[in-house]
């Protein structure tokens, strides 16, 4: 007998996987050129030089063996110390090695965090529009999602909407700025209401309610708009950090969890991740690629990059008529539909070779999702498209 709620989870289509397979097959069908796809959030920008000279210096003149053999499950010591420098560093003292636990990207983060910290029948709290992996992370260990709507055409939080979502059974808090799929970031004053309601209710309800802030995209944040690093808020905060965007690495899978020194019970939750990542099966993360991290661990990729395909491609479709959430992070612009249903519009889309991804699994089907981390000519040539997809539906 297999399990059926993991059976469910395989058989689930994957809206943006699925799109980007389309885009693929159309693209070899009538050329490149003429296929616009804005499925897939990959970074197109080129790691930056100094993660090819680590890694060139390391195969060159590093032991062969050394640096491919296992490393310690939550990685390299000297890797654990590194990133906690530059926590501590660059956002206040909240963090030293015990606490750095290295993955496979921030979802193999979130992953085992999840799974330590829930029982099942446990609450998990999560916003939208959200990350569609929250649901299946947190329903997978038994835990049910609770979904709390944000402020409409702002997707800032709904403090009052949030506080009637608290209960004794919540357990985890997951809050994701710059967010996938709106760019929204937080303001400080969302946060700090937001950690304020926490603390109330952990003294209310009389255990931890711990706070999980899933960060790929911190880094890429425009025109000096700020992300409030969240254990300068509240102490039962784990971090879940990616070097995906950050290095332009996705397919290297390098990230960590960071866990606050303040945090209730800090001693157990280390040993839970630990046991977490044990149970799922991880052994450590690659050995090679944390010593080019290490090397690397404050420097960004062109950012700039995607800041101004963003600022083409939302003038391109405000001028249009399409209605826009302007995105201060991220590389993704959240499209209202210009038809009720975003399914119909981005199924629509496709007829003129544009490739959107609908706002259902996001959790607001109204909207859609515009990836903007492609070739500076895709938006520029699909602008005609959307033109013409927009006289389609009345704009």
């Amino acid at each position: 007998m297999f399990s059926k709620t993991i059976l469910d989870f395989g058989r689930k289509p994957n809206v943006i996987r699925d799109l980007s397979a389309y885009a693929g097959r159309r693209k070899a069908e009538i050329g490149a050129e003429h296929v616009f796809d804005f499925s897939i959030g990959s970074p197109n920008v080129p790691p930056p030089p100094e993660v090819h000279e680590a890694m060139l210096d390391l195969l060159t003149h590093a032991d062969p063996v050394e640096i491919h053999s296992y490393t310690a499950a939550p990685g390299l010591l000297s890797l654990r110390k590194t990133i906690a420098q530059s926590i501590n560093r660059r956002f206040g003292d909240h963090v030293d090695e015990s606490g750095i636990y290295v993955t496979a990207g921030a979802s193999g983060a979130i992953a085992m965090a999840l799974k330590g910290l829930t029982n099942p029948g446990d609450e998990v709290i999560i916003f939208t529009p959200h990350y569609m992996e929250y649901l299946i992370y947190t329903e997978a260990y038994g835990a049910k999602p609770v979904i709390v709507k944000t402020l409409p055409d702002s997707f800032q939080i709904d403090l009052p909407a949030f506080e009637a979502a608290l209960t004794e059974k919540t357990r985890v808090v997951i809050l994701n700025s710059p967010n996938n799929p709106s760019g929204v970031i937080y303001t400080k004053e969302s946060v700090k209401a937001l950690t304020d309601a926490m603390k109330a209710a952990e003294k209310r309800f009389g255990h931890a309610i711990y706070l999980l802030s899933d960060e790929p995209y911190r880094e890429l944040a425009y025109d000096g708009v700020e992300v409030p690093y969240l254990m300068n808020y509240y102490d039962d905060t784990l971090v879940c950090y990616s070097y995906s965007k950050t290095l332009s690495i996705p397919g290297e899978r390098m990230g960590y969890l960071a866990i606050c020194r303040r945090c209730a019970d800090y001693a157990d939750v280390v040993d839970v991740c630990a046991g977490a990542a044990r149970a799922l099966g991880h052994i450590c993360a690659s050995n090679l690629y944390q010593r080019v991290i290490e090397r690397c661990v404050d420097v960004v990729a062109d950012v700039n990059f995607y800041k101004e395909n963003r600022d083409i491609l939302v003038k391109g479709l405000e001028d249009l008529g399409y209605t826009c959430i302007h995105p201060d992070g991220a590389f993704y612009l959240f499209l209202k539909s210009p038809l009720p249903d975003s399914m119909v519009f981005c199924e629509k889309a496709k007829a003129y070779e544009l490739m959107v991804v609908p706002g259902h699994d996001f959790g607001v089907p109204e909207y859609l999702r515009v990836s903007y981390c492609v070739a500076r000519e895709t938006i520029v040539n699909a602008l005609p498209a959307f033109a013409k997809l927009a006289k389609d539906c009345g704009l």
